[in-house]
């Protein structure tokens, strides 16, 4: 190597700071998500909330969202640290939950987890000196994004929005019920223990207010991503948002053999590519269809 390519390379990684210095370990699949979860509900994702982090990838921190039942650790175990080692800031936090040690979070209303939303994401930019953020958010945590810069006005503050199947126009408590499936103890708080799951219902009055004229504000890049095998979030293609400048992707319009299910989005390779290119389109990638699930090394 050249003197000269040396010099850039090292300029390349001090700018992009500290999570680029770092190989954050990825957890390939929801299951190991879980179990890491199990051990620590309260802890962050490797490669979140990191001091100090600079990037020269994404001029605006993201801030991971997620969503009902699970905790920022088994919902962002795969994207969080595989966002932090491709050079982005990365930040999350758990909400909505009855104790902030539960495994079980986000099950709160949505008005009140939007508000929680609302106060991190002012958090981001007081310690990262950022006018905006990009927001990420999976299943209610998309919805909540929604919400967020439409009915409480957070526009101002969110430069991208990426939302994997979001709840944008409800779903049935079958779907619910279906997810409750892949968490530990969640069957038994959906209903009347999970008021997240009320206000998720189609024609609640959370989606109502969601819902009433156009839920894309200006200012913001919307992307939407769902899959084809989705049975949380029904019917199919309801998490889009028909609306001029949105971008609404099937994970299989790219991967047609790619069989991720709702939970499991936020740990697919696809979907991880297809959230990197939406926060930085000049440097947008096709996913690697072979390669489904992240490394634990990666």
């Amino acid at each position: 190597m050249s003197v000269k390519r040396a010099i850039v390379c090292l300029a390349v990684l001090l700018a992009t700071g500290a999570s680029a210095l770092a190989q954050y370990p990825v957890a390939p699949d929801l299951a190991v998500g879980l179990g890491l979860a199990i051990v620590d509900p309260a802890a962050q994702p490797a490669g979140a909330n990191v001091h100090g982090c600079k990037s020269a990838v994404d001029p605006y921190p993201v801030v991971l969202v997620n969503g009902t039942f699970s905790v920022a650790k088994d919902d962002f175990g795969g994207m969080a640290p595989s966002l932090a080692n491709a050079g982005y800031c990365v930040y999350t936090f758990n909400y909505g939950g009855n104790n902030p040690g539960d495994l079980i979070q986000a099950i709160r209303p949505v008005a009140q987890s939007a508000q929680a939303l609302a106060a991190f994401v002012e958090q981001v930019k007081a310690a990262t000196g950022a006018a905006k953020v990009d927001l990420v958010g999976h299943s209610q945590g998309g919805m909540l994004s929604e919400y967020y810069t439409k009915v409480l006005g957070g526009a101002a503050n969110v430069h991208s929005l990426v939302a994997l199947s979001p709840t944008t126009h409800g779903t049935t408590l079958d779907g619910l019920s279906a997810l409750a499936g892949f968490f530990p103890d969640a069957p038994e708080v959906v209903g009347s223990l999970c008021p997240a799951c009320t206000d998720q219902e189609a024609g609640s009055a959370v989606i109502a207010a969601l819902d009433a004229g156009p839920i894309a504000q200006p200012g913001i890049k919307y992307t939407i991503i769902e899959t084809k095998n989705e049975i949380v979030v029904t019917p199919v293609g309801s998490s889009f948002i028909a609306e001029a400048g949105v971008v609404n992707e099937y994970v299989q319009q790219f991967c047609p053999l790619d069989v991720v299910g709702h939970a499991s989005l936020p740990y697919d390779n696809v979907v991880i590519q297809l959230v990197k290119n939406a926060l930085a389109p000049a440097t947008a990638l096709k996913p690697n269809c072979f390669k489904e699930f992240p490394f634990p090394t990666q």
